[in-house]
């Protein structure tokens, strides 16, 4: 990338200071504050670290040293000889301290009228009745149990009832086909799976039980499973000892409400969740009790200003680690409202998402810029309809936020006061890493401004200049260890061991920009660039070019082979709602690149399709459509998509692109 053009990508002029009303009560309430507290980590980590475990935990037994590394391995433990519990942080000593009674769990059907809510109180009778259920079926310290649900309360229950007795969780998104359940099923050696009938989606039941029985036959590690009858299917198949029904499991303890938890060392491990790795073979990541929950309360604390009296909205899936660390073990380790939406954002209107802010007075909303711009899409007239003034600030999460999404998030759902908390991070990293704060950090649309207190974040260069620290476009690594950080990746090694083989210290993957303010310009996976003719291409430049134009609600930019360039530039365009497909469109998105970058960024190939391939927290699955785009007869993996039926329409409008024919025109019979 050219010094010019990246000058250009960072020359977003308008900025916002953080707002006043709200500063003097606030966490971290300015930006004086914020950089004393950052030296102070960086320069005292372990003091640091060690008081901050102390504010917001509760330690059964007090650790013997913050933190032992063994550098040589990079292997690094937290509050080693400490112990303590996560549910018992999440509820047990919230029934002391005044909030027994306040709303721990609000939960939002898909139907207006299906609410349920749980006080910290009602929580804790069901998370013991769960962990009691669970010691009958012989489920004990260090067990794994898959957890197959959609986002109903139980999997919350769950959750915290397994972190009870020490088991070891391991979520599986719902959305995930045949492949992606069973690898993970037959990866953690599940004794139990705990699902449901079914999943309520956009008004239509999607079968969970059904899909899980074949899934079964290959995992013999399963003992039992467990079924929510949650959409009230009548042709849910049970098989004789192994298969119970929820309420008939748990309805044996209902007098007997309590329920011991485990005391568990702070390296024991909390959970394991997988991700997709380049290949599509998920890792298993391991979480600890101590570390993880330190940092998931740190973080939700002071990026959100989280404070008592507070409803927080988190509306990632709890599938994902964005769901387990901001949906459910910080907000609750807080003694906060945490609310759990089973639905989607524009069905059956493209209202849902203000009507469940206005209906619960939501003060924190955090979600993923495909979200924002699928609702920028729609317009902003589905917001003026509600009143959002109870919201105090907003957060970003997923994917690096355009400033065009930015600023339509800011203008008609902040009403152009609140602070937009653009967060950095990833599974590996337990937390938010690269962050605003919000009372503290004058915001730069597009940038995860600066690292979060205790985190010594750098940008190094490309392959080609290992090692050095500049001002370049290079690889961001995290050089110091810190609490939340994965203890390792299950049964692999070698795995874990990669992702500090290049720089001997954490590298994540993905290429960013450091500007003189210090703010970080995250830039996606370093490896998203596209060599045209010898000159190296960011294919997120060219897709800020792209959805710059109003016609655009989203694009993605991959290579494709060239003869004569070596790769050339394809991009897939999802255009805005009632804008037609046209060679006109196409014209007029080159110009826009060619106009913002020059001749050479110019795509080979524009394919407009209804929609990207994406996981459910938002990410666009980039490796599958750089394969299309390459002809490839394999996509990979599809079982880490959101929505896998997308695929072989862009098959076909790819096929279709390059005879000459509409994208979407009919299949042609073979």
């Amino acid at each position: 990338m050219s010094q010019e053009r990246l000058a250009a990508l960072l020359s977003e002029k308008r900025s916002y200071m953080p707002p006043v009303h709200g500063k003097s009560s606030a966490w971290i309430s300015g930006e004086e504050e914020c950089e004393a507290v950052c030296r102070r980590a960086l320069e005292d980590p372990e003091d640091f670290w060690g008081a901050r475990a102390s504010q917001l935990l509760h330690w059964f037994k007090r650790w013997n040293h913050v933190l032992v590394a063994d550098e040589a391995q990079h292997k690094y433990r937290w509050f080693t000889g400490a112990k303590l519990n996560a549910s018992f942080n999440c509820i047990d000593r919230h029934l002391i301290t005044g909030r027994r009674n306040k709303a721990a769990l609000i939960w939002q059907g898909e139907r207006e009228m299906d609410v349920r809510c749980y006080t910290y109180q009602m929580l804790y009778t069901e998370v013991c009745r769960v962990a009691h259920a669970l010691s009958s079926l012989r489920i004990r310290r260090g067990d794994h149990v898959a957890l197959y649900m959609p986002m109903i309360p139980e999997l919350a229950i769950a959750m915290l009832a397994c972190a009870r007795i020490g088991a070891i969780h391991t979520t599986i998104f719902s959305g995930y086909a045949e492949g992606g359940v069973r690898s993970r099923i037959q990866d953690s050696k599940a004794r139990i799976v705990i699902t449901a009938d079914a999943a309520v989606r956009a008004g239509k039941n999607k079968p969970l039980k059904a899909n899980l029985d074949p899934i079964l036959e290959k995992c013999p590690s399963v003992a039992h499973v467990v079924v929510v009858d949650h959409a009230h299917m009548d042709d849910v198949s049970m098989k004789p000892n192994r298969d119970i029904w929820w309420h008939d499991l748990i309805d044996d303890f209902t007098l007997n409400s309590d329920f011991p938890c485990e005391i568990m060392d702070a390296n024991d491990t909390l959970f394991l969740l997988h991700t997709s790795g380049s290949t599509g073979k998920p890792t298993g990541v391991m979480h600890s009790t101590g570390g993880y929950l330190t940092y998931a309360a740190h973080t939700t604390q002071w990026c959100f200003d989280m404070h008592d009296d507070d409803v927080y909205w988190c509306t990632a899936d709890m599938g994902w680690i964005t769901g387990h660390t901001y949906g459910i073990y910080g907000p609750l380790a807080l003694g906060a409202t945490t609310l759990m939406f089973e639905g989607v954002p524009v069905w059956p209107k493209p209202d849902r998402y203000w009507n469940i802010v206005e209906k619960f007075r939501v003060n924190i909303l955090y979600t993923a810029p495909t979200v924002i711009r699928s609702l920028m899409r729609l317009g902003e007239a589905w917001t003026e309809r509600y009143d959002l003034s109870s919201l105090r600030i907003l957060g970003s999460v997923g994917e690096p936020i355009n400033p065009e999404a930015w600023h339509w998030y800011h203008k008609h759902v902040g009403d152009r006061q609140l602070p937009i908390v653009d967060t950095w991070w990833q599974t590996e990293t337990g937390g938010a890493m690269i962050s605003p704060m919000p009372y503290a950090t004058k915001l730069k649309p597009g940038s995860a401004a600066r690292p979060l207190p205790g985190i010594d974040a750098a940008v190094l260069g490309a392959a080609e200049h290992d090692g050095e620290e500049g001002k370049e476009v290079g690889r961001l690594v995290i050089r110091k260890p810190w609490p939340g950080m994965m203890l390792g990746v299950f049964n692999d090694e070698g795995k874990y061991r990669s992702y500090f083989s290049r720089f001997g210290c954490y590298e994540s993957g993905d290429g960013a920009q450091v500007d003189e303010d210090g703010y970080f310009w995250i830039l996606g996976r370093i490896d998203d660039s596209i060599n045209v003719s010898g000159h190296r291409l960011s294919t997120v430049e060219i897709e800020a070019a792209l959805t710059s134009c109003p016609e655009v609600a989203e694009a993605a930019v991959v290579p494709m082979p060239h003869d004569l360039k070596g790769e050339a530039i394809y991009a897939y365009i999802t255009p805005r709602e009632d804008v037609p497909w046209s060679e006109d469109l196409r014209a007029k998105l080159r110009d826009a690149v060619r106009r913002d970058i020059g001749p050479l960024a110019s795509p080979e190939r524009i394919q407009f399709v209804s929609a990207m391939p994406k996981t459910s927290s938002g990410k666009i699955i980039r490796r599958m459509l750089r394969k299309i785009a390459a002809d490839a007869e394999d996509t990979g993996d599809t079982t880490s998509l959101a929505n896998p039926e997308v695929i072989a329409e862009i098959i076909r409008g790819h096929n279709n692109l390059m005879r000459g024919k509409a994208e979407n025109a009919p299949t042609e019979n073979p």
